[in-house]
């Protein structure tokens, strides 16, 4: 009886040890199979950029407004000089004579502008104070206001896409103060027969501050009315004259892959 059950345990012993064996010899063979420089990916070569110092743009970027003039600009009534002025570094809308896009078309885009509302707010709420737009391939609009202590419908707020999406926070400086818009857009692509087949998204970073997170956009900005989408191709970026003395400088963007 003893001896069984000494064979027993040795078999289960010589068992135990074949299959460790067993396992040691896949895991080798694992190991031997798979490198850590066969999911190494060494092309393409990512381009080198110099990022800017300070307010100055990265090196590729493309220079919109530079303080100096408004070269790349024209008016959206008939193409004519950009009729906007130019003082002290920055551009003033000059309320009456309308929108100003640039010359230049874009798509999918990196967006960066500086904008100031007038501190005279006496008077004024709502949609009447420090009102204009930036219009992302002319047609779909991020809000610009003063919404310092100043309420608005939700929609319609500074950083909102305007009629479409709240921003999640109120990240507005004081009227007088310079704010800073960083906008990460990607096109809508649409195919020959000009059905959507990929919608248009937006970030927006306001002061620093993250406002409008890869917000999927509905269509063209409408005032009334829901949005809809129409085909298009590359477009040029504009700003809304709303009425305000709006001050805007530091403008540049650069072209990105979606």
């Amino acid at each position: 009886m003893r001896t069984i059950k000494a064979q027993n345990i040795i078999k289960t012993v010589n068992l135990l040890l074949t299959s460790l064996l067993v396992l040691m010899a896949y895991a080798d063979l694992f190991g031997q199979q798979r490198k850590p420089e066969e999911t190494e990916v060494w092309e393409p070569v990512p381009p080198v950029v110099t990022p800017g110092v300070g307010n100055q743009p990265p090196s590729d970027a493309i220079v919109l407004f530079d303080g100096k003039n408004l070269d790349a600009w024209e008016s959206v009534n008939g193409g004519g000089p950009a009729p906007w002025m130019v003082m002290d570094g920055y551009v003033m809308v000059k309320p009456g004579s309308g929108a100003i896009q640039t010359k230049a078309s874009f798509g999918s885009c990196q967006l960066h502008l500086e904008w100031k509302t007038p501190i005279d707010t006496a008077g004024k709420h709502s949609q009447e104070r420090g009102n204009s737009g930036v219009f992302l391939q002319s047609r779909y609009e991020v809000q610009v206001l003063d919404n310092f202590r100043n309420r608005t419908y939700s929609n319609g707020q500074a950083a909102s896409i305007y009629k479409q999406a709240i921003p999640q926070v109120n990240a507005c400086l004081p009227p007088g103060d310079w704010q800073t818009f960083d906008i990460f857009y990607n096109a809508p692509q649409f195919d020959s027969a000009g059905k959507l087949i990929k919608p248009a998204y937006v970030t927006v970073v306001q002061n620093g501050i993250l406002v409008e997170n890869h917000f999927e956009i509905k269509g063209n900005t409408m005032y009334i009315g829901n949005p809809e989408y129409k085909a298009h191709g590359d477009l040029p970026l504009q700003l809304q004259d709303h009425g305000n003395f709006m001050a805007f400088r530091n403008i540049w963007v650069r072209n990105i892959q979606d």
